[in-house]
C-alpha cells in the first residue's frame, strides 16, 4: 500500500490528517532526506505495520540504503532512551540524575549521514513518545550545529502528522 492510498483510506473525520501529510510532504525547509528519514523513523515509532509497510516503500525511492538504515537505528536506539531518561525524569529524584545510564550508543553517525540528519530524526522519535529530556537534548545539539527552530518545527509537524495517520488508521482497522 502506498501513501496515497493510505491518504485515500481515511475516513472523512481526518480529512486534517490528509491536508496536513500533503502539506509536510511538500514542504521545502527539510531535504529531501532530512524529510524521509523523519517519515520513516516516525513511523516505526508508531508501531504501525501498515503506515510503516507505505512509508518503507516510499522512502526507498527517496533515500539511500544508508540513510534508511540510519534513520531505522534512530527509532530503534531512541526506543531505549526516551524509556529510560523518560523514566529517570519522571521519577523525580536527582539522584536518579547522576547515575550513569550504562547504555550502549553504537549508531550515532553513519557514513554518509550527517549528524544534523540524526539528531533531527532523533527529535521526531522524541516527540512522538514524548520524551522532553531527550528533545531538550536532541535540540541543543541542533541549535548548537546552527540548525534554526523553523527546522526543528518542521521535524515536529511531520512526526505530528505521521502519528495521527497511525492512531487513525490503527482505530478504523480495530473499529471495522
Amino acid at each position: 500500500m502506498s501513501i496515497s492510498a493510505l491518504k485515500a483510506a481515511l475516513p472523512p473525520y481526518a480529512r486534517d490528517v490528509a491536508l496536513n501529510l500533503n502539506s509536510v510532504l511538500s514542504g521545502d525547509r527539510l531535504t529531501e532526506q532530512q524529510l524521509w528519514g523523519t517519515v520513516l523513523a516516525g513511523a516505526m515509532t508508531t508501531r504501525s505495520a501498515l503506515v510503516l509497510r507505505a512509508v518503507a516503500a516510499e522512502a526507498d525511492d527517496h533515500l539511500k540504503p544508508e540513510a534508511a538504515e540510519t534513520a531505522k537505528a534512530v527509532a530503534s536506539r531512541m526506543a531505549i532512551h526516551n524509556v529510560y531518561f523518560r523514566a529517570k525524569h519522571l521519577i523525580g529524584d536527582e539522584a536518579y540524575q547522576h547515575l550513569p545510564a550504562r547504555l550502549r550508543r553504537q549508531v550515532t553517525a553513519t557514513p554518509g549521514v550527517p549528524m544534523v540528519d540524526s539528531e533531527l530524526w532523533s527529535v521526531a522519535v522524541s516527540a512522538i513518545t514524548g520524551c522532553g529530556v531527550c528533545l531538550e537534548s536532541h535540540e541543543r545539539s541542533l541549535h548548537g550545529a546552527g540548525v534554526s527552530r523553523e527546522v526543528v518545527d518542521e521535524v515536529l509537524r511531520a512526526a505530528a502528522v505521521v502519528h495521527a495517520l497511525a492512531v487513525t488508521l490503527d482505530a478504523e482497522a480495530a473499529l471495522g
